[in-house]
């Protein structure tokens, strides 16, 4: 269920989209939800435009061509995952069509409530990462006969890490102290070498902070799963360096009772988002240090796991 691996290109260019384009749509296509009032989501994501829509319902419009791939795939699937999920996802409960000068697609969601998560909003960051892990090994267990595979759809989700080299290398050229740059390429190499020959699974492939939602301190939902397919899933692992606590990646490492090769592969996907996201800040003239916090805490690992050979885990359900 592989495509062959391309050259990922530059970050696709958004069309701008407003209320006022969301109001016509949604009277012209969905009348019975005239009277909803819209208005945009804070912070709604990159790969779509979001507005909610009343109090109960979210619109999700992509944002340019190459995301508009996914919607699709998301009315044939969530809800499929979710029925099977031990937590709520999103999932869209009426499909959109081109209008009003909009090209593409879109959906219409149940709106999650919730709060995304943070330093800030998760309480036990232990219990958050084995919530986590739990909710993970719930995915993968689903069949995933006929699932998507790496592909355009969800920019090679779920595939080898050699399809983001270019920019693991541009990202090292901004890395200033030969030290750093050294450890990373360690870091990098051996997340290339670490070699995956399991069944294939079903995978969220973008498991970020602003995709999880918490409520009252403990993980209460995931959403956004435009990226989600079958294949190898060690690229839900970044979150372990890019959010979680040492506590909380020692309860989701130990949850999900990945091999120590998944895991390698899991390190080098955070490697990948956070050099890509430090070279962005560097070109924007914008603040790099959450970055490098997360850089050094990548490499901090990978010295504290390459010094105690592994933690050769047993697997679960792989």
């Amino acid at each position: 269920m592989t495509e062959d691996v391309a050259d990922l290109g530059p970050v696709p260019t958004r069309i701008p989209v407003r209320s006022d384009l969301v109001r016509r749509l949604i009277d012209d296509q969905f009348p019975q939800w005239r009277d909803l009032p819209v208005r945009p989501v804070a912070n709604g994501g990159w790969d779509n435009w979001t507005f909610h829509l009343g109090d109960r319902l979210s619109v999700r419009l992509p944002s340019a061509a190459a995301y508009a791939l996914a919607v699709a795939k998301e009315h044939r699937w969530l809800p499929v995952l979710a029925a099977q999920l031990p937590l709520p996802i999103s999932t869209p409960i009426a499909l959109g069509r081109p209008g009003h000068d909009y090209p593409f697609d879109w959906s219409v969601y149940r709106w999650i409530p919730g709060v995304t998560a943070g330093s800030d909003t998760i309480g036990d960051m232990g219990e958050f990462g084995a919530s986590l892990a739990e909710f993970l090994r719930g995915l993968q267990r689903i069949d995933p006969t006929d699932g998507p595979g790496p592909g355009v759809h969800n920019w090679f989700r779920g595939g080898t890490l050699e399809t983001y080299a270019p920019q693991v290398a541009d990202g090292l050229d901004v890395l200033g102290d030969p030290a750093t740059v050294e450890m990373v390429r360690r870091v990098w190499q051996r997340a290339l070498t670490a070699g995956w020959d399991r069944r294939e699974v079903w995978f969220h492939g973008d498991v970020a902070a602003g995709n999880l939602l918490v409520d009252n301190g403990s993980l209460s939902a995931v959403i956004d799963f435009g990226t989600c397919g079958v294949g190898d899933p060690a690229c839900d692992l970044a979150i372990a360096w890019t959010l979680l606590s040492a506590a909380g990646r020692e309860r989701f490492r130990g949850g999900l009772g990945v091999d120590d090769d998944t895991w390698a592969r899991g390190r080098g996907w955070a490697l990948w988002k956070t050099l890509a996201s430090l070279a962005a800040a560097v070109e924007d003239d914008e603040p790099v240090a959450p970055f490098e916090r997360v850089l050094t805490e990548i490499i901090t690992e990978f010295q504290q796991d390459d010094n105690g050979g592994g933690r050769r885990v047993k697997d679960h359900d792989q």
